[in-house]
């Protein structure tokens, strides 16, 4: 527990200082976001903020991993140093992912950015290469962890294989689609991180307490300079990155199963876009005011603010329910 309280620090003050630096950059080079005409007129004031931040946790937790292994290496325990790659490398393939497409779209203009089937194609390589490390490279084999019968079901790996690709993909399309007000992604991921973290350190699996401290201390480095009024915006970088870390985290410990209570509100979020497309093309009518669903509370009246702190709550309230019922 010392040592990941130490690692949380380390890297906390890591990405400060790396979102100090990448910042003045991403302003020189005129990286900035480009806002919808058809989202909460609110939004249009940010355009030209710096965004593709996401870059500022990468950097941090590649950083923060390598300076760990090194240390392990030196204290005589490098066996969980090579540990943290595998979640180190998730995080970095889906943060490319997002960041391809980020530096298409703003530095190169290209306002497609990185084409949709290349995206997805992309993403899916990681998620496969990812699961059938787990399954084959370390044989952690396919047992799931069922929250309501609190037990382990081994299920059989033709089915195991395709449904843990079908969690990570799910699960950062989720947080991209979060990502929409100052400090809202950033939060509720921290707090979702915080949670999968303290399980890591329960179950003693120290690679996940230790990649997880990373983690949240590279998050919580970012959210100082994105939080309302946000002076970076994470991107598809950050929140690919993101979706990475969480999914990669909780199939390691087995636990996907989790996410759909621990990450209600990134649930939601897709359930949002989902409801409301399916329910226009069947009745050219709308259920909410916007989707997602943080633009529908933004139009009703609430602050941005007000949803990143609503949003949050709810997080950490799943959160200690989720530790309760493991």
């Amino acid at each position: 527990m010392d040592f990941e309280i130490k690692v949380l620090l380390i890297t906390f003050a890591i990405s400060v200082i790396c979102g100090l630096i990448t910042i003045p950059i991403l302003k020189k080079l005129k990286v900035g976001q480009i806002e919808r005409d058809d989202g909460p007129a609110s939004h249009l004031k940010k355009q030209g903020t710096p965004t593709m931040g996401g870059i500022i946790m990468i950097i941090s937790i590649i950083i923060a991993v390598t300076c760990s292994y090194i240390f392990l290496a030196m204290t005589g325990n490098e066996e969980l140093g090579k540990k943290l790659l595998p979640l180190l490398l998730i995080t970095i393939g889906f943060g490319m992912i997002g960041f391809i497409d980020d530096f298409k779209k703003l530095v190169l203009k290209n306002t497609e950015g990185l084409k949709p089937s290349y995206k997805m194609l992309g993403l899916l390589i990681i998620a496969v290469a990812y699961v059938l490390f787990l399954v084959e490279g370390i044989k952690l084999g396919t047992q799931t962890y069922i929250p309501i019968l609190k037990t382990y079901m081994e299920i059989p790996i033709y089915i195991y294989i395709p449904l843990a690709i079908i969690v990570i993909l799910a699960t950062t399309n989720a947080i991209n689609l979060t990502d929409g007000i100052d400090g809202l992604s950033s939060s509720v991921s921290a707090i979702i991180i915080t949670c999968l973290t303290v399980i890591g350190i329960k179950n003693q699996l120290y690679e996940v307490s230790t990649f997880g401290s990373m983690a949240i201390g590279a998050t919580l480095g970012f959210l100082i300079f994105n939080l309302h009024p946000a002076k970076v915006f994470m991107g598809d970088t950050g929140s690919l990155m993101l979706g990475g870390v969480i999914s990669g985290i909780a199939l390691y410990l087995k636990m996907p199963l989790l996410l759909i209570l621990i990450a209600i509100i990134p649930v939601l979020e897709t359930l949002s876009v989902i409801i409301q497309v399916a329910y226009f093309k069947k009745t050219g009518n709308r259920i909410f005011k916007m989707a997602p669903l943080h633009h529908h509370f933004e139009l009703s009246g609430w602050r941005e603010n007000k949803v990143v702190t609503i949003f949050s709550i709810i997080t950490l309230v799943v959160c200690f329910v989720g530790l309760k019922i493991i």
